[in-house]
């Protein structure tokens, strides 16, 4: 038997135990209505709740057991669901080789690729990525790519001719040619410290160039006059692995950089040779969010890198830090004799970009996306 209190006494009134539903559910609002947050209350609460269940329809309670299934099963996945977890340059390389990409050079065939392509398009499909990414995590400190994503097209148009960079252009973030040595110091000291190893790995594989004109792993990029080959470690965000195997000290390296870009198609990693008599035309970087970083190998004299207008030499065991969205270019007009240029370029974070953007702007370029 349950007792339930009437709307106007505390007398009670006996209701059957096989009610009807729409009975007990009226029974239940007008209890509501009246009820005192007492004991007696709270007992009467629980067993009209009871006896309301006990006559629900079957069909009802499935639906009922059925949704409870599936919020269950979706707080499940959603919970199973983890934060994008970027590859370390050594993930890259498992995941390049997986693919079978081991010719020595990774080529990109995309044309969706936003590194390669230009197209009207390319500014929609941004700020798609860019959605997507703030979805998944957060819009928490997406305000400068946003911006930028929104009014890329009047930021590369309207740039001085001194600064276009070709793909994406981050707002707000401090612009010069050349930066010092601070601006990354830790990676800075640790590519110098580990001058001699690099030198190394690179003399074994210049050897090569004694039985052929152009090696394995090589490749030969197109200048006005002279020679300029690279061999990637790096090439846009993938990791090359017959290349990686042949250098593994240098390899290893980069995975102890703090700011190497290694996961999104502005990240390289390379050795880049020049021939005496090379010019490298002048062109413009793909983006302002990143810093090229030349350590020295092999620095003939006559040898000048220009960026901004601004001429600046290398030296060996030494970096050298330049934005690469100014028009730049590079010279090599020493004499036969003293041997190539030689310096080992990887492409660094800027310093001005938060981690928060790196890891929205890793997502929003990913090599393939």
């Amino acid at each position: 038997m349950v007792w339930v209190p009437l709307r106007t006494t505390r007398t009670d009134r006996r209701a059957p135990l096989h009610a009807p539903a729409t009975r007990c559910t009226t029974m239940s609002l007008e209890w509501l209505m009246d009820w005192s947050w007492s004991l007696d209350g709270l007992r009467d609460f629980i067993a009209t709740g009871i006896q309301s269940f006990r006559d629900c329809d079957a069909t009802a309670l499935a639906a009922v057991a059925c949704l409870l299934v599936l919020f269950v099963w979706y707080c499940y996945h959603v919970g199973r669901e983890q934060p994008r977890a970027y590859a370390t340059v050594n993930a890259l390389m498992q995941s390049a080789e997986a693919n079978g990409v081991q010719n020595g050079y990774v080529y990109c065939h995309s044309p969706e690729c936003v590194r390669c392509t230009h197209h009207d398009g390319l500014n929609q499909k941004l700020y798609h990525n860019l959605q997507e990414y703030a979805k998944r995590y957060s819009w928490s400190g997406m305000g400068r790519i946003h911006k930028g994503i929104r009014e890329q097209g009047r930021y590369l148009n309207s740039r001085p001719s001194i600064q276009k960079p070709e793909v994406f252009f981050l707002p707000d973030l401090p612009t010069m040619p050349y930066f010092s040595r601070d601006a990354q110091k830790h990676d800075v000291e640790l590519l110098e410290r580990n001058f001699q190893t690099i030198l190394c790995e690179f003399e074994t594989l210049y050897k090569a160039f004694s039985n052929c004109s152009l090696p394995q792993g090589w490749k030969m990029n197109s200048t006005p006059s002279g020679e300029w080959f690279t061999f990637y470690l790096v090439n846009q965000g993938m990791c090359v692995p017959r290349n990686c195997r042949r250098c593994p000290r240098t390899y290893r390296l980069l995975g102890s950089l703090r700011t190497c870009i290694g996961n999104n198609v502005f990240g390289n990693a390379c050795i880049s040779v020049l021939s005496p008599g090379t010019v490298i035309a002048e062109h413009y970087g793909p983006t302002n969010i990143r810093i090229r970083c030349h350590l020295g190998l092999k620095t003939p004299s006559n040898c000048e890198l220009v960026v901004g207008g601004e001429p600046q030499c290398w030296a060996e065991g030494r970096c050298l830090l330049f934005d690469d969205s100014f028009l730049h270019t590079a010279f090599h007009e020493g004499p036969p004799e003293e041997g190539p240029r030689v310096v080992f370029m990887v492409d660094l974070w800027h310093p001005n970009v938060a981690a928060a953007e790196r890891q929205a702007l890793d997502f929003i370029f990913a090599p393939g996306r």
